[in-house]
């Protein structure tokens, strides 16, 4: 792990000035992070995946957003479970899954002509 590289991201979320950073810069920060302390920045990434996999850049793209679900699961799941934040976000991240599965499975049957 470049050493620099963890040094700046963490350099950046104390510059942020916010709980979260969201967008872009937070799933780069967290996701190099959580590399280093999984247990600290985990549930944050998770949280990040999901608010991308909701966003307008991905909206028309289920693959694109099944895939930043699917990590954000995995990343959840890999938390400990004494993890205060793993239940919270593995959940939200499940949810939001289970959401777009059915969102696409609607979408097929009207496009099929059964609704």
């Amino acid at each position: 792990m470049d050493q620099d590289m963890v040094m700046r991201a963490r350099v950046q979320l104390l510059s942020a000035n916010r709980r979260v950073v969201r967008g872009t810069e937070g799933l780069r920060i967290y996701r190099l992070l959580t590399q280093v302390e999984p247990e600290v920045y985990g549930s944050k990434l998770a949280y990040v995946l999901v608010e991308a996999a909701a966003s307008s850049q991905v909206r028309e793209l289920p693959e694109q957003r099944l895939a930043l679900l699917d990590e954000a699961v995995a990343v959840a799941s890999a938390l400990e479970p004494v993890n205060p934040y793993r239940a919270r976000v593995l959940a939200k991240a499940l949810a939001a899954r289970r959401a777009l599965e059915s969102d696409s499975h609607s979408g097929s049957e009207r496009a099929a002509g059964y609704m």
